[in-house]
């Protein structure tokens, strides 16, 4: 959550922080500042609101020529959004600042501690605390006044420090939340909460582990250990994405952008993994041997949100193709009960960046009780991919828009992916079913493009009759029911209205009795081995007067006569229609928020990536 953006090098700063925040908009903020050094004083600029409030007031400023600073996007925690709360914070003196994301746990503590010893705070936030305490051991070292800080915090922490006594460089450091370092030769050093603030200057890239801090200068940077200051060789990853994959390519918003990408997400995401024409699975990412992989008795799959929907359909098709018991946990209640783990149970982390604070806390602890990791994740090098046995990359591209999309529909495909190689593996899936599976993976691309244009009318539609509605229930059986969810999710999501998704044979236990004329009902009804149970339950509703769309398969007639507005999708493999279903429901949700004016890629107190708890 939050951004932050650091650079020291020839070029000239705040068109440097400026760029560098705007693509990290997605994160989630609702205030922003920069700080930069000239003439051997911190020029800092704050605002409540949206970046462009920024923007405007270093228009007015106009006097952004210098070559060291810092910028940053706040979610408030600590103390509600305003210009005093928002980041850079500064010491007494003012001739230090600081930006940081997490959550200092014991600044309560620290606040009254450094209140006391005469320190004058100016703002709510946790964050002012770590300015106050650098001043305090700050004797001519700041890289060192920086470790000594850290070790009176509690908590969690990504760090931007800067000093007028070192005008040549920024410090830099993480515990539990991303920091990303890039180095551009001839052209300085930066610093970003994520990848895509960097993407416009350099694609050479150093993750900073957690207890890691590094010094950035105009022509060097050095990376070394937190508690003592030791150096620490570290690997410089070269990131195979581009500035313009970031960039919104002519559509509206980056949501409908990421909609429109889905074929394209899916289809690298399979890419160079599959034989159609022997049903051979190759993932050599995985890390695990063969017998290891027979050892497991038990599976368990890891995440939050849009990731955790993803993880549901994937139990439906591990315990049907592979037949190991699996258990889906919510990442945030993960921790919190006894846990039967060992080394003969493995835990799937699904996380779209890699840096989710709950999800990779659950890791850490399967990890220590002995069980084997394999994640699924979009960004190369996050610390959930470096802290795995192994790791299956969606390659989805930056997805900027805070509802997710494409990185949910390639997370199911590469979970469908795990599930077949596990089924070759373990001899559970026959080779000829194999070859069926591939086949019908590599054909669903294609129909996936051709679909969209056609959707997205028939979502117009829509969205003009229900964009009104106060709520809306989506229904699903099996592998649909957490489509449904996902659905009922994105529609909360950017366009605030209340949606719940519901098992289909759960309506008679409760929420039917909600159904009459004003309650939208979208179903799922695709042709599978639950259509009839489902139609049943759509007469239910039918029968007490709501108002129901149902999605189902090319030719059946039959829904138009029982929906008030039947949608229609072509006939895939049964396996896959979690894949296809939830993109008519993307679309409507997109739709419907579009004419509620709502700030579809920004939606209200939402961010990209938890890294807090």
């Amino acid at each position: 959550m939050c951004g932050i953006v650091g650079y020291v090098g020839p070029r000239k700063v705040v068109p440097i922080i400026i760029e560098g925040l705007k693509r990290l908009e997605y994160r989630g903020y609702d205030s922003a500042g920069l700080v930069y050094l000239q003439d051997n004083k911190l020029r800092k600029h704050r605002c409540e609101g949206k970046l462009v409030n920024l923007e405007e007031l270093m228009e007015e400023v106009d006097d952004g020529a210098g070559h060291i600073g810092l910028g940053h996007t706040r979610w408030a925690t600590h103390g509600p959004p305003s210009e005093a709360n928002a980041h850079p914070h500064s010491d007494c003196s003012g001739d230090l600042v600081v930006v940081h994301n997490g959550i200092i746990e014991n600044f309560q503590t620290l606040r009254r501690e450094l209140t006391a010893r005469g320190h004058v705070f100016t703002s709510q936030t946790d964050t002012e605390v770590l300015a106050h305490l650098i001043e305090e051991h700050l004797d001519g070292d700041l890289a060192a006044a920086v470790r000594s800080a850290v070790r009176e915090v509690d908590g969690s922490f990504a760090l931007g420090v800067m000093w007028t006594g070192r005008p040549d460089m920024l410090v830099a450091a993480r515990n539990q939340s991303p920091l990303v370092l890039g180095i551009q030769e001839g052209r300085g050093c930066f610093m970003a909460s994520d990848i895509p603030a960097l993407l416009p200057y350099t694609r050479n890239i150093i993750f900073l582990e957690d207890q890691e801090m590094a010094i950035l200068k105009a022509g060097e940077l050095q990376v070394m250990t937190l508690a003592d200051g030791l150096p620490l060789e570290k690997e410089i990853q070269t990131i195979d994405w581009n500035a313009s994959m970031a960039e919104k390519a002519g559509y509206r918003h980056f949501m409908l952008k990421e909609i429109y990408e889905q074929p394209l997400a899916v289809l690298n995401t399979f890419r160079g993994r599959l034989d159609p024409e022997t049903g051979a699975i190759n993932l050599p990412e995985i890390g695990l041997s063969r017998d290891k992989l027979r050892g497991l008795r038990r599976i368990f799959l890891l995440a939050c949100g849009t990731s955790w929907h993803a993880a549901l359909v994937a139990k439906y098709w591990l315990e049907k193709w592979v037949g190991i018991p699996v258990e889906v946990d919510i990442a945030s209640e993960f921790r919190y009960r006894r846990l039967l783990l060992g080394p003969e149970v493995l835990v799937i982390p699904i996380s779209q960046s890699g840096e989710t604070a709950d999800t990779l806390a659950g890791l850490r602890l399967a990890q220590k009780l002995g069980s084997r990791i394999i994640s699924i994740c979009n960004v190369v090098g996050s610390t959930i991919t470096r802290e795995s046995d192994g790791t299956i990359y969606t390659h989805a591209g930056p997805e900027i828009g805070v509802a997710s999309t494409k990185a949910f529909t390639s997370q199911l495909t590469a979970l469908f992916l795990l599930t077949l190689y596990l089924g070759q593996e373990l001899e559970t899936i026959n080779q000829a079913k194999r070859i069926e599976f591939c086949r019908a993976l590599v054909e669903l691309p294609p129909i996936i493009e051709k679909e969209l244009s056609r959707l997205q009318q028939d979502m117009d539609g829509l969205a003009e009759e229900f964009s009104r509605s106060r709520d809306f229930l989506y229904l699903g059986r099996g592998e649909n029911f957490p489509i449904a969810l996902e659905g009922a999710l994105k529609l909360k999501e950017i366009s605030y209205i209340h949606a719940e998704g519901y098992a289909a044979g759960e309506l008679k236990h409760g929420p039917i009795a909600l159904i009459d004329r004003d309650m939208p009902v979208l179903a799922l009804v695709p042709r599978d081995g639950v259509y009839g149970k489902v139609i049943s339950n759509v007469q239910e509703v039918k029968a007490r007067h709501g108002r129901m769309i149902l999605v189902g398969s090319e030719g059946d007639e039959a829904l138009a006569e029982i929906a008030d507005y039947a949608v229609y999708l072509p006939i895939i493999h049964e396996e896959l229609n979690p894949i296809l279903y939830v993109i008519p429901l993307q679309l409507l949700s997109y739709q419907i928020a579009c004419l509620r004016g709502c700030d579809v890629d920004q939606p209200r107190n939402l961010a990209k990536s938890v890294t807090v708890e």
